[in-house]
């Protein structure tokens, strides 16, 4: 059966997200993060993610602007950075993140043969319209989803499936494409077939719903999608 529709998620996957601390380090001003930033940015990915996780299980949602910035808190202060110029800033380059270089071909490749993009994410509509503005991709793309049409974060089903209801499909018609290996592992178990791209080599998650393809980086998608 063929591919019909291609969801990618956002952050990790289509942006990187260790981009807005790894640009402060460079700033006037970022010098405390010349040696730490790579730490200050693993550490404000973690925290955002349990915390997302956290309020799914504890039914007390808050929007993704809001536990990035919960993220990012926890990070400088376990840094030891107690600066509200330098947390304005990231807050700010986390807006504006860069997309991986093979980001637009990938995108223009799945445009071209007709099978339509979108982005299924926890950030929220204003986040991910910046995000996508800012890298060059928005009219590459068909749609941007955001988890605040359900008030719930990933993996939770109800987000997977506002996917089928946009693009009237079924979940086996559906590519999902994610740098998260629980993503891809709620994705899988919702029905779609997935891709996860394993930038950093790590093992497969021990979870229920195994990835269907691992890639290093977004470039073969277009291959998978149209076989």
């Amino acid at each position: 059966m063929p591919v019909t529709t291609c969801i990618f998620d956002a952050y990790g996957t289509l942006f990187d997200v260790t981009a807005a601390a790894r640009a402060a380090s460079t700033e006037p001003g970022g010098g405390a993060l010349a040696t730490g930033w790579q730490k200050l940015a693993d550490d404000w990915r973690r925290k955002q993610l349990e915390y997302t996780w956290l309020r799914a299980i504890m039914g007390q949602h808050a929007d993704f602007a809001q536990v990035t910035a919960d993220g990012l808190d926890w990070a400088l202060d376990a840094a030891g950075l107690a600066d509200p110029a330098l947390r304005a800033r990231l807050l700010a380059l986390y807006e504006v993140l860069p997309a991986y270089p093979e980001v637009p071909s990938v995108l223009a490749a799945l445009k071209t043969a007709g099978v339509p993009r979108a982005i299924l994410s926890n950030g929220t509509p204003a986040m991910l319209s910046a995000a996508a503005r800012s890298a060059g991709i928005a009219d590459l793309l068909d749609d941007c989803l955001s988890v605040e049409a359900v008030c719930v974060f990933k993996p939770d089903a109800r987000v997977y499936a506002l996917v089928t209801v946009r693009f009237a499909c079924l979940p086996a018609d559906v590519l999902f494409i994610s740098s998260n290996g629980w993503d891809v592992a709620g994705a899988a178990g919702f029905g779609f077939r997935t891709v996860w791209v394993n930038r950093s080599c790590l093992p497969v998650d021990r979870l229920p719903g195994r990835p269907d393809h691992i890639l290093n980086d977004l470039a073969p998608v277009p291959g998978i999608a149209l076989t």
